[in-house]
């Protein structure tokens, strides 16, 4: 578990803003981010992304119900498609998350609306298309979902007692950060490895989504890092040294994400090189000058844990390759 206190002696709280402050400050970035996204931004509809011709009743309309033979999916990209969906399920607690630490005043709470409603249309259009499909079992499916959803989710590590929660907005907005970064690149290659041009498309058009919400959140905590660093810095360390995927508490996450990593979707090294360092490049961490000895501190800790990640990227890869190798001697043998 990582403490989220500051070396001895010093004081999170100690900039004398408050978390309200801290909004009303933000409400400037807030207010360009919204008209940023509105502008880059497209509309698009759930139903334009099934193939609805492909879809027949189940045994309770008189027709039948799944069999695993009807699936056009392999079992990495089911596993890909099921978790990134329940993923996707879970936004109430997501949503939760973001209206307790925003506020539903002004450009925060039109922001944390709209921002409900287009992740909404991701859970919308993946769980048409698979039903349409029948690409998963739809039993499995809901039973999973419920179970999900009722357990929630909740992105902010625990702090034992030790963090301020005035400013478990800067907790929040660093998640979805690296979050909303990650969901992008498991939907792309989700979309890859279904092997469907029409699921690809569909996926493409999701990631896009994702791919606008964490430029919204990110710049949001450029913002809070020109406004309180030190404090920004101590959420930045927490999130990425305790990061966890939303699903990480749905059935089954364990297994699943093995696939996900054994099938290229989403793996050690890409969460490294595709989502957490490009997000610290981006906000100048290992550069910046205006940090006191709280995010100095922080910023120490978050370069050892890197390393430590460096080490364990470089392993997973080798024992990958030696997998790769024993795969096509095996092949090989039966040629």
């Amino acid at each position: 578990m990582t403490t989220l206190i500051g070396p001895p002696d010093t004081d999170l709280g100690n900039s004398g803003m408050t978390g309200s402050d801290l909004l009303r400050e933000l409400l400037p970035v807030c207010e360009t981010e919204v008209e940023r996204h509105m502008k880059m931004t497209r509309d698009w509809h759930p139903h334009d992304y099934v193939p609805w011709d492909d879809g027949r009743n189940f045994a309770a309309l008189g027709g039948h119900d799944w069999d695993p033979s009807q699936s056009r999916l392999s079992d990495v990209a089911k596993a890909a498609m099921i978790t990134n969906l329940l993923t996707e399920d879970n936004l109430p607690s997501y949503h939760r998350v973001i209206a307790d630490n925003f506020t539903l005043d002004d450009a925060w709470g039109w922001w944390v609306g709209r921002w409900t409603a287009e992740e909404n249309r991701h859970s919308i259009v993946m769980r048409d298309y698979l039903v349409v499909t029948r690409g998963v079992d739809p039993v499995e499916l809901e039973e999973i979902r419920m179970a999900h959803m009722t357990s929630g989710f909740n992105p902010l590590p625990d702090d034992d007692g030790q963090r301020d929660h005035s400013f478990d907005m800067l907790f929040a907005v660093a998640y979805v950060s690296f979050q909303e970064l990650a969901t992008r690149v498991s939907h792309r290659n989700t979309g890859k490895a279904c092997g469907d041009p029409i699921a690809d498309r569909m996926l493409q058009r999701v990631a896009a989504d994702e791919n606008l919400h964490m430029l919204f959140y990110r710049n949001i905590v450029a913002g809070a890092l020109d406004l309180v660093p030190d404090q920004t810095m101590a959420a930045i360390h927490a999130i990425v040294t305790n990061f966890q995927m939303p699903g990480a508490t749905m059935p089954n996450f364990r297994r699943n994400a093995v696939l996900i990593a054994k099938g290229g979707i989403y793996d050690l090294p890409q969460h490294m090189s595709d989502v957490v360092m490009p997000v610290l490049r981006k906000w100048r961490i290992f550069e910046r000058d205006d940090f006191g000895p709280i995010g100095e501190h922080y910023r120490e800790l978050l370069a050892e844990f890197l390393e430590q990640m460096d080490i364990k990227v470089r392993k997973f890869e080798e024992s990958r390759e030696r997998a790769l190798e024993r795969q096509r001697a095996r092949e090989q043998r039966t040629q």
